[in-house]
């Protein structure tokens, strides 16, 4: 598929200055969606009879019975390699919650159409009338021979954990929860600068993350992973640790890998002395908690469209801060990972993506700021044309060197 981004509204919608038919005021953000977001459109021409006896029958007839005595050829002779699908069930849309599957699938078409402006990938935006964990794995079971790989979007934990692990180890194709490990590796690149700022490497950094759900869990995890010194996770009662009885089995987990200093209480309290403060879950860290860490701290206070520390009190403090917003320098955005990510997988015609293939991408997407580091740019601008290209290189070396790749 080429997947045209076009707006298709009429003239007559521009011109009205309306969003429809009645006399609301003129509102761009209904005007630019009016019909959708995105088009399909063919990448072979059907001009006559001998075009349309090669894209249809009889001529299909030979590739399909080719595919079926090699069916690897699937990838070769259909959009299958170069297509992804986005799959959501509408229970955790970003800043909405749950509003279901039609209402989320403005967000879908978005990201579907990121895919191809960032990274070059087509996109399928499918949302599902369904939040039973085991309809949806068998769902998208049922879909994927269509798909070169799966992004799963905005589903609400902890279904979400299941739903990716299940579906990874089904399917032998990538299998991606944006929520959980884009937001990690952009927020482990931007770190990693952060850190070479202050002259200072990971293992020297203690982190306190505020949020449990999706995107707190998996960067805790992969902060572990990049060796960082100590990470704590809170919740909405506190930090999750082992003295803990009210914990779910996802949280249990992440007491037994996190907290080494063995911290409880608030959010607050574990944030004195701390480097890090990493928001991924909205509320507001009270000036004072702030003021509690360590010298040459980093905020990064993602939450939209209020960060959980306003930039003007956090650059009280620290060294180095950043948000989810596109309006304050260092955005920590999703976007400057899943395109390359699922580019470079697909390029190799890669099972899954492996930690190995993250690290690799958050090491990238760093290395693109260079000699430019600066305490206002510790991550690049999605608009930088070099960032897809360099995380697409290195997720495709990954993938060779962990011997997932099959071409």
């Amino acid at each position: 598929m080429a997947a045209e981004i076009v707006n298709p509204r009429s003239d007559s919608d521009t011109a009205s200055g309306t969003q429809n038919a009645s006399d609301e005021p003129f509102d761009p953000a209904f005007a630019l969606h009016r019909g959708g977001k995105m088009a399909v459109q063919a990448t072979v021409p059907v001009r006559d009879k001998d075009d349309l006896s090669l894209a249809y029958t009889p001529g299909v007839a030979k590739v399909c019975s080719a595919i079926a005595e090699r069916p690897e050829l699937v990838h070769d002779y259909t959009w299958k390699s170069q297509v992804v699908a986005v799959v959501t069930d509408g229970t955790a849309v970003l800043g909405l919650g749950d509003i279901g599957p039609e209402a989320s699938l403005p967000v879908m078409e978005g990201k579907a159409i990121l895919f191809k402006q960032f990274g070059g990938v087509d996109a399928v935006p499918i949302a599902l009338a369904t939040t039973d964990t085991d309809e949806i794995i068998d769902t998208v079971v049922r879909l994927a021979p269509s798909f070169g790989g799966v992004n799963l979007e905005d589903i609400s934990a902890p279904r979400c954990f299941e739903i990716e692990r299940r579906l990874q180890e089904r399917l032998d194709i990538p299998v991606f929860h944006d929520d959980q490990h884009g937001t990690a590796i952009v927020t482990l690149a931007a770190l990693r600068n952060a850190a070479k700022l202050t002259g200072r490497g990971l293992g020297d950094l203690r982190a306190v993350i505020s949020g449990a759900g999706a995107a707190g869990v998996a960067i805790a995890k992969f902060l572990l992973e990049a060796g960082i010194g100590d990470v704590a996770v809170a919740d909405r009662k506190g930090v999750v640790s082992r003295d803990r009885e009210d914990l779910t089995p996802v949280k249990r987990e992440l007491a037994e890998l996190t907290n080494k200093a063995g911290l409880s209480g608030s959010l607050e309290s574990a944030l004195a002395g701390a480097d890090v403060f990493i928001g991924v879950s909205g509320g507001t860290v009270p000036e004072p908690a702030v003021a509690s860490m360590a010298p040459d701290s980093f905020v990064f206070a993602m939450a939209n469209p209020n960060p959980e520390v306003h930039p003007e009190i956090a650059h009280k403090y620290a060294a180095v801060v950043a948000t989810g917003r596109s309006d304050f320098p260092n955005q920590i955005n999703n976007v400057l990972a899943f395109p390359g990510i699922f580019a470079g997988a697909l390029q190799v015609r890669a099972s899954r993506i492996t930690e190995g293939m993250k690290i690799a991408a958050a090491e990238a997407l760093a290395g693109v700021v260079g000699d430019e580091l600066a305490a206002d740019y510790v991550i690049p601008s999605p608009f930088d044309e070099r960032v897809a290209p360099a995380v697409t290189a290195a997720v495709a070396a990954a993938a060779r060197a962990e011997g997932v790749a099959r071409r």
